[in-house]
């Protein structure tokens, strides 16, 4: 195959241009690759995996995440990723769902062998804090987010989560203990911000499916996929830019032709990839299709999550958990905590190296490093007292302006889908219509999506990302029981929040 080369006005001739070198641009550029495609992905940074990316740290030459990320099983689309280039076996599997702790004591959560949504009743009576009245009051509410579908949770979308999750009866104490961890940890905004239609769906998964595991990157996260996906364009013919900014797609009335460079230079393509966050992708197209195009001219209403991520060496073992996160706290910092010296293979015998989460950090984003290391070793030593008295040996706070777009009430219908009204122009990026919070998965799973758009259009229908099982046949049957047994109850409750 002929690699993409400048033509004789200085522009690149190429089948496919992808804007963007993250996880859903690179995971469409291997699926197009391998289909025989000519593919030249740009990216703004000098180095690929957008969100998702690595640093090599200046002081300790270790290779770490720009912030703590987090594998499940339940990843088909980013597990296909990683088997296609071989580094699957680089994710260290952890068989603890998640230990909370609060002072000295802890709770752990696990995924018992039961089917869901029961797999984690075990785990709920066994928590010392929680009452029964407190773990069954959250029973309503599993059984009615089993029974949603997605009309039901567009219409949730309108709703504020809190009022919804009381309206159904959910305990204050089961509220501070689980639902506010949730919303934080997994949809990225406190629970008073959060749309219920968002968190119930992402609460729909957890509770219908009985087969979890976590797990962690075995060092820097990009590591993973980054020089893979570069080698399988690299081998299949296409090129990769980085450093290279695009300044706008190139068009023709509603027909997309390709993008301009911020050096003047065009790439000219058949097909468009924009693999973009919402506001990014606002700024490069051309004024009239965002005009004529609701979902375009909303982009600017979405809101980024920002994050702050603390990376602190220590003089010494201070514990040999791998993961455990903070129960809620107004005025705590931090939210989840990783000792990357029991995670990386063949650092289990340095001292501890422990990274953390900040989420929504706009609270914190004017806080000097200094500050925020101090708190974060106080929060730390909380649980584990011995971080008071070590030394810090090397510390680094990444700030991360935009984690995800926050969910709150009315961001579902900004989602948009990967095919767009304008002739070769696709998208891609985990903020896009995919039925799950945006995350890694999601952001594999629009560019497989981005890749089949691009084939169809081609005339070659392929199939290249993998379906989400949505529930084990036990919570499948008492979501459609529920649905037929309580379907004025749940609808008058819908409708009383969403004014229908």
């Amino acid at each position: 195959m002929t690699t993409p080369i400048p033509d004789a006005r200085g522009s690149i001739q190429t089948d496919v241009v992808i804007a963007g070198g993250g996880l859903a641009g690179l995971t469409a550029a291997v699926g197009l690759c391998r289909a025989g495609l000519r593919v030249v992905v740009v990216e703004q940074d000098g180095t690929l995996g957008g969100r998702a990316a690595s640093v090599r740290d200046r002081v300790t030459g270790d290779s770490i995440p720009i912030g703590p990320h987090i594998f499940a099983s339940e990843y088909p689309n980013m597990l296909a990723l990683l088997d296609l280039l071989g580094t699957r076996d680089r994710i260290v599997w952890h068989d603890v769902l998640v230990t909370m702790v609060e002072g000295r004591q802890r709770s752990v959560m696990r995924v018992a062998p039961l089917p869901a949504p029961f797999h984690f009743v075990p785990s709920l009576i066994a928590d010392p804090h929680l009452r029964n009245r407190d773990w069954l009051s959250n029973a309503p509410v599993t059984l009615f987010a089993l029974s949603l579908d997605e009309e039901a949770i567009r219409r949730l979308d309108d709703v504020p989560a809190i009022p919804l999750l009381r309206r159904a009866g959910v305990t204050q104490r089961y509220l501070d203990r689980f639902w506010r961890f949730a919303s934080l940890s997994i949809m990225n905004v406190p629970l008073e911000l959060c749309s219920a239609g968002a968190l119930l769906r992402f609460y729909r998964r957890l509770v219908g499916k009985g087969r979890y595991r976590l797990g962690f990157p075995d060092e820097g996260l990009a590591e993973l996929f980054a020089p893979g996906c570069q080698r399988v364009i690299d081998e299949h013919g296409g090129r990769v830019l980085t450093g290279t900014p695009v300044t706008r797609v190139v068009a023709d009335g509603a027909r997309a032709l390709g993008v301009e460079l911020a050096n003047g230079q065009r790439i000219d393509a058949r097909f468009t990839i924009a693999a973009l966050t919402p506001h990014a992708l606002r700024r490069i197209l051309p004024a009239d299709w965002v005009k004529a195009h609701k979902g375009f001219a909303d982009l600017d209403r979405s809101q980024p999550s920002p994050y702050l991520s603390v990376f602190l060496w220590f003089d010494r073992k201070l514990t040999q958990e791998r993961f455990w996160a903070q129960l809620h706290r107004p005025d705590a910092l931090n939210c989840d905590f990783y000792d990357l010296s029991n995670i990386y293979r063949g650092w289990a015998g340095r001292p501890s190296v422990i990274a953390s989460n900040i989420i929504y950090a706009g609270h914190a984003w004017h806080l000097p490093d200094e500050e925020v290391v101090a708190r974060t070793v106080a929060e730390l030593a909380t649980y584990l007292p011995e971080a008071a008295h070590a030394t810090i040996t090397h510390a680094i706070v990444h700030r991360i302006p935009m984690a995800v777009p926050c969910p709150f009430v009315g961001a579902e219908r900004l989602r948009l889908d990967n095919v767009t009204p304008f002739a070769g122009l696709v998208l891609a990026g985990d903020w896009l219509k995919t039925g799950l919070p945006p995350c890694m998965e999601s952001a594999c799973f629009s560019g497989w999506r981005a890749a089949e758009a691009v084939l169809a259009a081609e005339g070659r229908p392929a199939t290249l990302a993998r379906r989400h099982t949505e529930l084990g046949p036990v919570a499948w049957l008492l979501g459609k029981a529920t649905r037929m047994m309580f379907k004025t109850r749940f609808d008058a409750l819908i409708a009383r929040y969403t004014n229908r």
